[in-house]
Order: C-alpha cells, then structure tokens, then sequence
C-alpha cells in the first residue's frame, strides 16, 4: 500500500489566482460584455423588490385596493424579470466562450511544456499522473470558470446593489448585518483555509489513481500469465480507498460550509422581521418596505450562502489549477548557449572523454568512461542488464548531460552545438517501438517529411516488410490503432528499421533493434541492416552477440565501467568477460 500524503497549505493562492487572471484576460473583450450585461441584468432584478414594495403599499385598508397601481408596477416587474432572463443567458454564453478559450490555451501550453520538458522527467513520473493534468485538472478549472465566475459576477453586483437598496429603505434595519455578515466572513474563510488543502489532496490522489489504472491496463497480458489478477485489484482497492477518503474528506468539510452558512443568513432574517415589526408599530416603516427589505435581505444574504458553495468549487479549480502551473514551472531542457552553431557532421568520429555520470548525482552509473569510435566504423556496447548500456546512448542523445567529461563529434563538443541539430544528426532503433495512431506509410514516414511513396516503398523493401503492408487491409493507407496492437511486436520493430532506413542521418543508434524479430527474419534483415549503416557511425547495443561478430569495436560494459574493448576475436581469445558472455549464449 502505498503511503498516505498529508495535506499541505496551498503554496501560492494569489499567484495561482493571477495566473487564472492572465489566461481570462486573453479574452477581455468577452469579459466586458460580459460584465457589461451582468450589470444591466442585475439592476433590472434590483428594481424589482422596489416595485413589489410600491405594489404592496398601493393596497391601502382604509381606500381600498388601487388595482390600477398594483398591475402596473405586477407588469413593470414581468418586464424587468424577463429582460433579466435573457441577459443573464446571454452572459452565460459569454463566460462560457472565454472559459472555453482559457481551457484551450491551457491546454496549448501544458502540451506544449510537455514537449519542452526534459526525458527525466518523464523517467520520474507516471503517464496517468501527467494525462490528468490535460484531461481532470484543467476539466475542473473550466467548469469552475464556466460556471463559478457567473455567480460571483452576479454576486458582487447583487450584493452591493441591495445593501444600498437597504440603506436607502431603513438603515436602522440593516443594523442587523453588523452582526450576521462578519459572522459568516469569518466562518467562510475559516471553512477555505481548511477546505483548500484537502482538495490538493484529492487532486493528487486521482492522479496516482489514474497512472496506477494507465499502467496496469497496458499490463493486462503479464497480469494474466503470472495470475496476479487478486493481487492487483487488492492494490487497486487500497488506492482507490485513499482516494474515495481524501474526496470524502475534501467533500465532506465543503458540505458543512453552506448549510451553516444559509443558517446565520436565516437569523439574520429572523431578526429583521422581528425589528420590522417593532419599527412598523410605531410608524418608523410601511409595510410595503418591509416587503422590500426583506427581498433585498434575501438577495444580500443569499449570495453570501451561495459563496460559501462557490468557495467550495473554487478551492477544488484553485487546487487543480496549481497543480497544472506546476507542470508549467518545471524545469525545461536546458537552453542551448547563446550564438551555439549547428552541429556540422563531416566524417563522423564520436568521441566520449572522461564521462562521469548518475541519473541520481549521488549515485554514479558511468565512471570515467572514455571511447573513441571512427568515422564510418560500428561500435557494438555489451554486457549484463543495467551496466549502463542504454545510459550511453542516454548521453548521446543530450536527453541527460553528463556530470563531469565531455563528448565530441567530429571535434565538436555536443553541450555546445544547438540540440536540435545534435538529434538530427542520428537516426535511431529503440527496443521499446513507437508507433502513432496513423496509415502505415504516415509512419515509415515520421522522419522524412519529405519522403515520397516510392521512398517509402523502397524502405520496405529493403527491410523485407513490403509483402506484409501489402497484405494489410488497404497496403500502406492502412491506419494502425494505438501504438500499433494491430500488427506483431516484430511488425512493428521492422516498421521503426524502415522509418531510420528512411531518414538521411550521418549517425545510427540501434538499441537491441532486433530484440522482437525471429532468427530467420533477423538474418533477412542483416544486409539490409548493413545498407542502413553504410558509411555512418553506428552505435548498436545487443544482447544477441551473434548480431556483432562483424563490428569495428566491441565495448564491454560493466558496473558503468569499460572493462573490454577490441573485435570480437581478439575478445575471444583475451578469454575474459565478453569471452564467458559468449560462451554462455553459445555452448
């Protein structure tokens, strides 16, 4: 089970406040009709206790009833009531476009941060606790804003607006709001400082809720083969329960807000009637405006009691709404250097001197690593599982930087040289394919904008894959699903050789790039491999050593360190690490 998470107080509300600002202010123009109409809405609605007020006085005991009066002032207020309507329904459809607006531009910007974002974080993090940043977290602060910033709007104005009405009619009566109001202030803001954290809370419970569902499902056929199914549905139930309690609690103080809330909003009209009364007697007021009062009371104190449910909803959007802004202000892959010049692969000779290097500082995988592999030549990198293989590609790539030494290409130090240049420099065959929901052709495509179906074809060919697409459904318009589950493992390894096949690069990576691939196919594959990787510098780590008998340089890797290097035979006959790795696969 994994352990609980204590609530903490909010870091930033009025920047995290601010920052909502900024994006609504983006569609100002929205806004100001908006405000424009709630305003005009609003007034029409204030008149309308006033005018009840005239009716009321209008029935006098002593001359009779003055219908004349009574259904002017009835009609009068049919007329602001439903001019007030459509307003207010068109104020709705304004918020609802600018709230609509600054949920796609925080979208825009998540995603975008995302492809900023360094590969470690992604490496730290659950995809199902990122997804939720897109998805829940931002889903909740538009349907705060779409919703919640229509109350407050008409709130404000009605508040303000029927205290002055109150004023107007009795300022003694509004005496009693000296008591009711700080009351509830108090109570209110009490009810949001606890109320806040918690709702952080449960916003980081789902996201763990959904990064456990996101990777158990793409897990669901080694579930079943290791018949582990009781096992993860009782860690299912122990996150889903810390879950179901962090909403229970987040909830259940949000529940207790406005009952109590709506409570000191009746003792307070309790107390105006009482007083009115009093004041009645003794000819202080008319009946008619005590009428009136105690609508403009219920429209005083009822958007009090409506804010406490609102300042419920908002905690829960403020507390998504930090969590997005703090993908937002993660470090992003850092800068390249002022006036660094693109990377200008002449020969290809890649260099790593002295390389130190921990994706935890304290704890250092690589040390002190130093190679050389020739332009033109294949460097194969062996050795058991985690001695740091993959690390260097790792390093290649610039998706980490080492902590101490340098790496050079052609001469020119990589930390130096602009990034985008440096990965275009290298076509690249992981283990773990990607595959877009797209046609086939689309990608084989995917590094080659400008490659033409017959590029596209002769990439197929070469990596004996043509017949397969042909084949298919509808050959290379056929769209494949999610991550390619409508085709085999090896398929899709061969699709991703097809796509760096494709690709015009001086540098090749492959990183166990047959790992997926039968023997036989894997010995089709060799030669044009071997096209693949003519006169460019290639980098290949495998575990099949059969796969690189043939390369310029063997390096063997152990415990972040080279312990060998040479060709294969000479490996053999040195009769060391590499030479019991080989027998063990071989004899």
């Amino acid at each position: 089970m994994r352990p609980r998470n204590t609530p903490q107080r909010p870091r930033d509300t009025k920047g995290t406040l601010a920052r909502i600002g900024r994006y609504l202010l983006r569609s100002w123009p929205l806004l100001t009709a908006a405000l424009t109409l709630t305003i005009a809405g609003n007034v029409c609605q204030l008149i309308g206790p006033t005018l009840c007020g005239y009716a009321i006085d209008a029935i006098a005991l002593e001359t009779g009833v003055d219908f004349p009066k009574v259904f002017s002032y009835a009609a009068q207020m049919l007329a602001l009531y439903v001019i007030s309507a459509a307003l207010s329904y068109a104020v709705s459809l304004l918020i609802l476009h600018a709230s609509q607006r600054t949920t796609r531009d925080m979208r825009d910007d998540v995603f975008a941060k995302l492809m900023r974002l360094p590969v470690g974080y992604f490496d730290r993090r659950q995809t199902g606790d990122i997804l939720s940043h897109i998805s829940y977290d931002i889903d909740t602060v538009n349907t705060s804003l779409s919703n919640d910033l229509v109350q407050i709007l008409t709130s404000i104005i009605t508040v303000v607006g029927a205290f002055i009405m109150m004023v107007r009619i009795s300022p003694t009566l509004v005496i009693v709001f000296v008591i009711t109001v700080p009351l509830s202030v108090v109570f209110t803001r009490f009810m949001t400082g606890k109320v806040r954290p918690l709702y952080r809370a449960r916003s980081k419970k789902l996201g763990e809720l959904n990064g456990f569902v996101e990777e158990y499902v793409s897990g669901q056929k080694t579930i079943r083969a290791y018949h582990r199914e009781a096992d993860v549905l009782d860690r299912f139930d122990a996150i889903n329960e810390e879950a179901v309690q962090a909403y229970y609690a987040a909830e259940y103080y949000a529940s207790v807000t406005g009952p109590l809330v709506n409570f000191i909003n009746n003792l307070s009209l309790t107390l105006i009637s009482v007083f009115g009364a009093i004041l009645y007697l003794f000819g202080g007021i008319t009946l008619g405006n005590i009428s009136s009062f105690v609508l403009y009371s219920r429209k005083f104190s009822g958007p009090i009691n409506e804010a406490a449910n609102i300042l419920s909803e908002l905690q829960s959007a403020l507390a998504a709404a930090e969590r997005v802004f703090n993908l937002l202000n993660e470090e992003e892959e850092s800068a390249d250097l002022p006036g660094a010049p693109a990377l200008q692969v002449r020969e290809g000779e890649v260099a790593l001197n002295h390389i130190d290097f921990g994706y935890d500082p304290d704890r250092i995988i690589l040390k002190d690593v130093s190679l050389t592999a020739a332009p033109g030549s294949m460097v194969a990198i062996v050795g058991p599982t985690g001695a740091g293989k993959t690390t260097l590609v790792n390093l290649l790539m610039r998706f980490y930087d080492p902590q101490s030494g340098t790496i050079t290409i052609d001469g020119q130090e990589i930390a130096r040289v602009q990034r985008s240049s440096l990965r275009a420099a290298f076509s690249m065959v992981l283990q773990d394919t990607w595959l877009f929901n797209g046609s086939v052709h689309d990608n084989i495509a995917y590094g080659s904008p400008n490659a033409t179906r017959e590029d596209v074809i002769a990439a197929a060919k070469a990596t004996h894959i043509h017949s397969m697409i042909e084949r298919l459904p509808h050959g290379y318009d056929t769209i494949l699903t999610e991550d390619g589950v409508n085709i085999s493992k090896g398929q899709k390894q061969l699709l991703t050789i097809a796509r760096a096949m494709l690709q015009e690069a001086h540098l090749l990576i492959l990183d166990e790039a047959t790992s997926n691939v039968d023997i036989r196919t894997e010995m089709l594959i060799q030669s044009a491999m071997r096209r693949l990787m003519q006169d460019k510098t290639c980098f290949v780590i495998a575990h099949r050593l059969s796969t690189i008998r043939n390369a310029d340089l063997i390096l063997v890797v152990r415990d972040g360190q080279i312990v060998e290097q040479g060709r294969h035979e000479a490996l053999l006959a040195q009769n060391g690490f590499y030479a019991s790795l080989f027998r063990a696969q071989f004899e």
